[in-house]
């Protein structure tokens, strides 16, 4: 029997009842117990009214088992890379239920457990049954809903195996990216469902953790360009490298420095997959490793189709704020992944490279208009770009109700323009920027509202959106209630509250407010660099540990101390509870790393 995602739930059901489906908490996850969760999610859904549920688990065996179930209930299952209020109240309009780790408003339905595994329905699923509808990323604009049917994403994953299975061989799947988006869904879990390769089950978010993990056994890597682009060079990768059999990234272009730098470290330069939500897989590429040849670097760049992705170029017109008039060669693509046989316009630039590749040279779609004049968000962001001041930049388009049309900037800047924004100011610092556009853009184009930030923010498939940087523009608090307890010259203790209304408890979780891991790390490295001289660059952390949750309202003692001699941070979080969190961050002066 070929191995399909159509006829998955006979695949596992001839499986042996030990062959192990994945690892959770480093325990193995046996295929009995699988089928158990499979059937109880099923069972739950037969019954239930409606055709269409909305469906968020962190852990990916159990979403696995759930995605399953609800298939052969015949539901079909709507993913959404978050849990915040406004994602479900989208959701609402188009669900008939939630299922999984929604809060209590939503009422979501939750499998319960059952003890012996009834004979599983081993009929072929239908393939034109519409299993799944995903959403775009919302890198570009508000997320769209992309209905799928079974046989597209099985033709995905017949792909994925036909290009790179012989690569994986029976390696394990690890990930630093969520099965909630399409490129985590196909390569963390219906892939290796299909195929029989182990999942674990939770996503691995610092570096230590999976570093540790790649170097137990032989694994693959699902990562994303934010990812790789910060693995910190101070951890000994070579035992991971060792047993590494591939590295996948896919969320947009990888920078080549950042290829190669991933390779070094992890002994796999990482492959690269290009497509979206709407597309699925389009194209792919791997650097050679090879920078002293000019033209192999050129080729390095280009992207080969997959099998059976027919691709050509659309030359069209296109007039800019200024009314001017620029041919620009878009990608037309024609695939067994897309909803129908016909050709599909994307947005992204081409050019046509030797041996049937292709080049990708930008995107066209960033054009707004504001009181009727066509502004190119992408031109303001290269000005902005182009400044000593800034190390990067986005643009978009603000919707505020009541409102006129105006655009907000986000920045992140450079060591020059933070010294900038401490003496002179946050006036003087939008004055120095709006400086560098006024002579290029119209008045209408200028952003009306600036955010200075130490990085871009990310979500879990390490993508900045724009719900994301709408989100800084919301007024709720982002930051703790602080009150100072004891200070000396290296060590502070800071008492801190997290409010209630606090932005980061969005999502995290359905149940109860917590206060994610990531939020305390970045308060801490916040209050250090307010109360001490830390370094400059940022290195990594060690020894960090999450020992109890945080919730809102909670009276918890922050303790920093500065290493000097080290260039070191150490933080830890207590209470009369004990311990909550603590870890080591580590730091560099300039010289330090180029020495």
């Amino acid at each position: 029997m070929q191995a399909t995602l159509i006829n998955l739930a006979n695949i596992a059901a001839k499986r042996p009842a030990d062959f192990i489906v994945g690892w959770r908490d480093g325990n193995a996850v046996r295929n009995d117990a699988f089928l158990l969760r499979a059937q109880a999610w099923r069972t739950l859904l037969q019954d239930a009214a409606g055709q269409n549920f909305a469906l968020y688990i962190e852990d990916s065996i159990e979403f696995g088992a759930a995605l399953l179930g609800a298939w052969q209930a015949r539901k079909t299952v709507w993913l959404t890379s978050d849990t915040l209020a406004a994602s479900c109240h989208a959701l609402a309009q188009s669900v008939d239920g939630f299922l999984g780790e929604f809060s209590a408003e939503w009422k979501p339905l939750q499998a319960g457990k059952l003890d012996v595994c009834s004979p599983v329905d081993d009929a072929a699923m239908d393939a034109d049954f519409s299993a799944l509808v995903v959403h775009t990323s919302g890198t570009t604009g508000t997320a769209q809903a992309i209905p799928k049917r079974l046989s597209q994403l099985s033709n995905e994953v017949a792909t994925l195996e036909q290009v790179f299975g012989s690569r994986l061989g029976d390696a394990e799947i690890a990930a630093t990216v969520s099965h909630q988006h399409i490129y985590g869904l196909l390569f963390k879990v219906l892939w290796p469902l299909t195929t029989g390769r182990a999942i674990h089950a939770c996503s691995q978010n610092f570096p230590e953790e999976l570093l540790r993990l790649l170097a137990a056994r032989p694994c693959v890597l699902i990562a994303s360009p934010a990812h790789l682009k910060r693995l910190p060079d101070h951890l000994s990768w070579s035992d991971a490298a060792d047993k590494l059999r591939a590295v996948f990234s896919s969320g947009g272009p990888l920078p080549t420095e950042v290829a190669h730098a991933a390779g070094a470290l992890l002994g796999q330069i990482p492959i690269e997959v290009y497509g979206s939500s709407e597309t699925g897989g389009i194209a792919w590429r791997q650097r050679s490793g090879n920078q002293q040849n000019m033209q192999d670097d050129a080729a390095d760049e280009s992207w080969v189709p997959l099998p059976h992705v027919e691709w050509r170029v659309a030359a069209i017109k296109n007039t800019d704020e200024s009314g001017h008039q620029a041919d620009r060669n878009l990608l037309e693509i024609r695939s067994p992944h897309l909803a129908d046989d016909a050709w599909l316009r994307l947005a992204d630039c081409v050019e046509t490279g030797r041996d049937g590749r292709f080049f990708l040279t930008g995107r066209s779609d960033r054009i707004v208009k504001i009181e009727e004049k066509r502004i190119s968000l992408t031109a303001i962001e290269a000005l902005l770009k182009a400044s000593d001041h800034v190390c990067d930049a986005c643009v978009l388009m603000c919707d505020e109700a009541g409102q006129r049309q105006r655009l907000a900037a986000f920045v992140v800047l450079s060591e020059q323009g933070k010294h900038l924004l401490a003496t002179d100011g946050k006036l003087a610092m939008n004055s120095h920027l709006k400086n560098l556009l006024v002579d290029a853009i119209a008045p209408v184009a200028l952003p009306r509202r600036w955010r200075y930030l130490e990085q871009m923010p990310l979500n879990a498939q390490g993508k900045t959106t724009h719900a994301l940087l709408r989100a800084l523009l919301d007024g709720r608090p982002r930051v703790p209630h602080v009150r100072v307890l004891q200070q000396e010259a290296q060590r502070v203790e800071l008492e801190i509250r997290a409010p209630s209304d606090l932005l980061y408890f969005d999502g995290h979780f359905a149940e109860v407010a917590i206060l994610p891991g990531v939020v305390q790390l970045d308060w801490a490295i916040s209050h250090g660099r307010e109360y001490f001289d830390l370094p400059p660059h940022f290195r990594g952390v060690n020894a960090l540990k999450f020992q109890r949750v945080i919730g809102a309202d909670q009276a918890i003692t922050l303790e920093l101390i500065h290493d000097v001699q080290k260039g070191s941070l150490n933080f830890r979080y207590f209470s009369a509870a004990g311990q909550h969190a603590s870890g080591r961050v580590l730091f560099a002066a300039e010289a330090d790393l180029h020495a």
